[in-house]
This record gives structure tokens, C-alpha cells and sequence, in this order.
């Protein structure tokens, strides 16, 4: 006997319902696994926003511990060996998801570029105290010499003593051992050892 017309579509119709409605099921599923992994990815997104901002706050305030003690140095420095003072100011800049630091020098709170403006071997002191710094700053600890090569080439000669007068200062109240080479003449100081041309 002949399956019923009906009776085939009727059962046709079931197996196409239970197969959509496994699917819906399925699917229901997939979306509440979405949605519990959706939470818990906003929390860690979120958590590690906060750590992020602990970070950052952290190092902040270790760039401006840092920039009092590397300022103090190297202003200290420039105010040795120059009759009109500069001070040393760094500015951290948050860019591209770094913090950078930009380094200027001021003299009675005008900002004066080094390179055009300030002349005598400004930079060269500058550039000796930064590695002063670094030394000084540096943990741990390490050997307190600072090897130079022509570190003042650029002071002018009326300057010259007052940066002989620095370092023999430094290395006496700070323990530190310079070993500098140099052609200018007048800027050897402690044991001098000439090599033959």
C-alpha cells in the first residue's frame, strides 16, 4: 500500500523542523558561549586597563624622581662651569604608546637652544653630566669611572678652569675616577699621561 501523500509531507515537514529547531538549539548555545566569552574578555580588557594605568602612574612618578635627580646633576654642573646658569629640564611626552623625553635647556625662564644660543661648550658640559648621571644613578651599582673621549672640546678657553675645578671637586667629594683623553693642553688635570704623537 501506498504511503499517504499527506503522511510523507507531514513527516517530510518534521524531520525539516527538528533539523531547524537542533540548529536554533545549536545556535542558542554558540550565542550564550559568545556572550560568557565576551564577558570574560571585557573583564581581563578591563583589568588590564587598570593595570596599565598603575603602570603608568608607577613610572611617572619614577620619571620625575629621575628627572629631579638628573636635572639637579647636570644643572649643577652647567651652574659650575658657567657664569649665567642654565637648567636642565625634561619633559616626558606619551607618544605612540611610548614615553619619550625631551631635553631643554633654560636660563632665566627663557628656554634657549644650546646649539645657536648658548655657545662656550654648553652641550659638551651637559653631555658630561647626563653620563655623570647615568653613573651616579645607575642600579645597581656600578664602578664609579667614567672614561671620556675629548669631552670638552667645544669650552672655550675662558671656561676651561672652571671645568678642570668640577671634576677634581667631583671626583673628590664623589668618588669618581676620570680617565680622559684629550689634545687640548690646558685641560689635563691629576696624573697626566702624554703619548708621543
Amino acid at each position: 500500500m501506498a504511503a499517504n501523500p499527506s503522511s510523507q509531507n507531514l513527516n517530510s515537514l518534521r524531520k525539516e523542523v527538528d533539523k531547524l529547531f537542533a540548529e536554533y538549539l545549536l545556535a542558542r548555545q554558540q550565542v550564550r558561549d559568545e556572550k560568557t566569552a565576551l564577558e570574560v574578555a571585557q573583564r581581563e580588557h578591563k583589568a588590564a586597563q587598570e593595570g596599565r594605568l598603575i603602570l603608568q602612574e608607577a613610572a611617572q612618578a619614577m620619571q620625575q624622581r629621575a628627572h629631579k635627580r638628573i636635572a639637579e646633576i647636570v644643572s649643577k654642573c652647567l651652574e659650575t662651569v658657567f657664569a649665567q646658569p642654565y637648567e636642565l629640564r625634561i619633559a616626558f611626552e606619551r607618544k605612540r604608546g611610548k614615553t619619550e623625553a625631551r631635553l631643554s635647556f633654560w636660563r632665566d625662564d627663557l628656554e634657549v637652544d644650546p646649539l645657536e644660543g648658548a655657545g662656550g661648550g654648553i652641550v659638551d658640559v651637559a653631555a658630561f653630566a647626563l653620563r655623570l648621571a647615568c653613573l651616579v644613578l645607575s642600579k645597581p651599582s656600578k664602578r664609579m669611572v667614567l672614561i671620556l673621549d675629548e669631552p670638552f672640546k667645544g669650552v672655550d678657553v675662558v671656561n676651561r678652569k672652571k671645568v678642570r675645578e668640577m671634576m677634581n671637586q667631583l671626583a673628590r667629594q664623589m668618588h669618581i675616577q676620570f680617565i680622559m683623553v684629550t689634545q687640548i693642553a690646558d685641560m689635563g688635570l691629576g696624573k697626566v699621561i702624554e703619548l708621543p704623537s
